[in-house]
């Protein structure tokens, strides 16, 4: 087989994220395909619930790779106090209420392009961690975000098998 004949896998923007997880750590991958056929566009692991301390990074990450965010949706229930609006480098993103549930954010740039993010709960491992954000990329994915989480993340004693 000719190395052009090779699948190439799918990319993840920005390249800088593929240091070490740590704790704590905000993090951001989206898959920068073209076919918008899986389930999510990405995955974000806040240190917090924070929605104000934690969306602006967010925000600005998005908008360094893909253009200003419009608008953030998220279910107000699984964040602490969330306000209408954020204003982020000078520019207002309203802040909606959905019923997608703690597990993902939804991110809409400019009128009608949407992103789904799988939210990563911020006491995860790094490795739970690492492991949702790497099934949430795939470009193939069909799982939707609550199972991924649950998927990676062992009951309290359980020890995951070693790859």
């Amino acid at each position: 087989m000719a190395e052009s004949d090779t699948p190439t896998p799918p990319q993840l923007l920005p390249d800088e994220i593929h240091r070490a997880v740590n704790p704590g750590t905000a993090l951001l991958r989206l898959r920068t395909t073209h076919s918008r056929e899986g389930v999510l566009d990405g995955a974000w692991w806040p240190r917090s619930r924070d929605v104000t301390t934690e969306l602006p990074a967010l925000i600005r990450a998005l908008t360094t790779h893909l253009g200003p965010v419009a608008r953030v949706g998220l279910d107000t229930d699984a964040w602490e106090a969330v306000p209408a609006r954020v204003v982020v480098d000078d520019r207002v993103v309203h802040l909606d209420s959905f019923p997608v549930g703690d597990d993902t954010v939804l991110i809409t740039r400019g009128d009608n392009d949407h992103f789904a993010l799988l939210v990563v709960p911020p006491a995860t491992t790094p490795d739970a961690a690492r492991d949702a954000m790497a099934r949430a990329v795939d470009a193939g994915n069909v799982t939707q975000a609550a199972e991924i989480l649950v998927a990676t993340h062992p009951e309290p004693g359980t020890r995951r098998p070693e790859s």
